[in-house]
């Protein structure tokens, strides 16, 4: 998917279309879980489609829910809800910034090598 360290660097506009294509990537993702926490707070808690949206907005991202929770079912939920946007937010985040950090990586040419019989500490045992 991205380029090796041998290889050049990408062109500006190849970047730009990868970086667009990761943007939509997340955006994806994100719908789905937006859709799944409207879901939830419109079966189980039985909030109205709109309120729904806005609590599933909110907690998704980060801020709370707005609306008073009323039912078991719908407080689980909000819970496990809470939980699961804390971690998507974390996958969100890295699929946009995967194609950044690569591309500076590549551009500092940053390319470490791990040798097993490499002496760290640069003492020769001769």
């Amino acid at each position: 998917m991205y380029e090796h360290h041998s290889q050049p660097l990408l062109p500006r506009r190849q970047f730009l279309r990868r970086l667009l294509k990761h943007i939509v990537a997340a955006a994806a993702f994100l719908s789905v879980g937006l859709a799944i926490g409207i879901l939830g707070y419109h079966v189980l808690e039985r909030l109205s489609w709109l309120d729904s949206l806005l609590n599933a907005s909110m907690i998704l991202g980060g801020m709370g829910p707005v609306a008073e929770l009323q039912t078991r079912a719908g407080k689980v939920f909000a819970s496990l809800y809470a939980i699961f946007s804390g971690i998507f937010f974390l996958l969100v985040a890295g699929i946009v910034i995967a194609p950044i950090f690569h591309r500076i990586m590549h551009r500092l040419h940053l390319d470490v090598d791990i040798d097993e019989g490499d002496d760290s500490d640069g003492d020769s045992k001769e």
